[in-house]
């Protein structure tokens, strides 16, 4: 079975282009969700998050996500830290999950592949690309935030240009190139590989 990795920066539409995959029958992991879940469910992730960042980081068992976002956006080292506690037990998820499917490709979903090295582990790297201006609007738009903290986030992911030079395949989300057809040419490709 192949493992396809599907990454791209902030606003650059991967989840509409894992929705796709979804369409075509190919099962998706999405691995910013499944980081979301353990946070809130995982046991020994609750008690390393509160232990790293204090009590405020929780309220009523429910993640206090504008608290941490505060605390990560600003601060490198804690967005290394709160990675640090939050991949392994996301890729461990992820593995597992991989073995369960029983398809001729799986994809996974992931905005930090190449930063996490999680890269290596897929058979093929598949980025997602729109311009900034694009992804700037999407995102603010999405999260209802200012285009400074837009920004912000931005600055602390890997550039686009450099993400998108790492990867095998790449599909323009421009609103100009169709998304489906680039989808689906993909699709027909990994199928003809995993034969």
């Amino acid at each position: 079975m192949l493992k396809i990795g599907l990454t791209g920066g902030i606003g650059s539409g991967k989840t509409t282009v894992a929705k796709v995959f979804q369409v075509f029958q190919v099962p998706v992991l999405d691995a910013d969700s499944v980081a979301k879940q353990l946070m809130e469910e995982d046991a020994l992730l609750i008690q390393a998050i509160t232990q790293q960042f204090g009590a405020d980081a929780y309220i009523n068992g429910k993640l206090n996500r504008k608290f941490i976002a505060n605390i990560v956006f600003k601060d490198a080292k804690a967005l290394q830290q709160l990675n640090a506690i939050v991949h392994p037990a996301t890729i461990a998820y992820a593995q597992k999950w991989i073995t369960q499917q029983q398809s001729p490709y799986v994809v996974k979903e992931a905005a930090l592949f190449f930063e996490s090295g999680t890269d290596k582990e897929m058979d093929y790297m598949v980025g997602v690309t729109a311009p900034l201006e694009l992804r700037i609007s999407r995102v603010m738009q999405r999260d209802n935030i200012t285009r400074e903290a837009v920004l912000n986030r931005m600055n602390k992911q890997m550039s686009e240009n450099e993400k998108m030079a790492r990867c095998h395949f790449v599909i323009q989300n421009n609103e100009e190139k169709l998304l489906i057809p680039q989808i689906f040419q993909l699709h027909s490709h990994f199928l003809s590989l995993s034969k």
